[in-house]
């Protein structure tokens, strides 16, 4: 059964980004590309992604407009941006219509709510979302753009560190996809 996956890093104070959404606090962090809770590991059972636009615009920065997911992407935004190639589609509204259209494309694989915060609590408010798994990297910003800014019950299943990192997997409580 697919599971719907919240998977990020954090500053220590809960935030995903700076106040001028830079995640260069994160990429200077040292961390084992094949360590626990690794990107890799995750990304291998990942059949379909979802992401919000500052996070795209991010990827198309970061990577010089390359697209770097071999796998359906859904974009949710309300204008008009660059596209790319890849399997790249862009959406808008209620998050359920692109959840089930990443199931499909999925096929069976886990979907991964890449970012940003609000987007996953989307998905939590519609009870999509199964499990967040967190790197929490030494470093406090003061501001920027909020882990998940929602009230959720969560419960700890794997806690664990790599480098930098302290990596935690929970399980959401409130009724996501798997409980269904």
């Amino acid at each position: 059964m697919s599971r719907t996956t919240y998977y990020t890093a954090s500053s220590l104070d809960g935030y995903i980004a700076d106040a001028e959404h830079s995640l260069a606090w994160l990429l200077r962090q040292e961390h084992d590309a094949s360590g626990p809770l690794n990107h890799a590991a995750f990304l291998a059972r990942v059949g379909a992604m979802v992401m919000g636009s500052t996070t795209y615009e991010w990827i198309l920065r970061h990577e010089r407009g390359r697209w770097p997911y071999p796998l359906p992407a859904w974009v949710m935004t309300t204008r008009d941006l660059p596209t790319i190639s890849g399997d790249v589609r862009f959406a808008r509204g209620d998050v359920r219509g692109v959840h089930a259209g990443m199931l499909a494309a999925a096929d069976g694989r886990d979907l991964w709510v890449v970012g940003g915060g609000d987007l996953a609590g989307q998905f939590a408010d519609a009870g999509l979302l199964d499990e967040l798994v967190v790197s929490l990297a030494p470093v406090t910003l003061g501001a920027g753009a909020p882990l998940l800014p929602r009230a959720l019950d969560l419960r700890l299943e794997e806690l664990a560190r790599n480098g930098a990192f302290a990596c935690a997997r929970y399980t959401v409580l409130d009724g996501g996809s798997a409980a269904r």
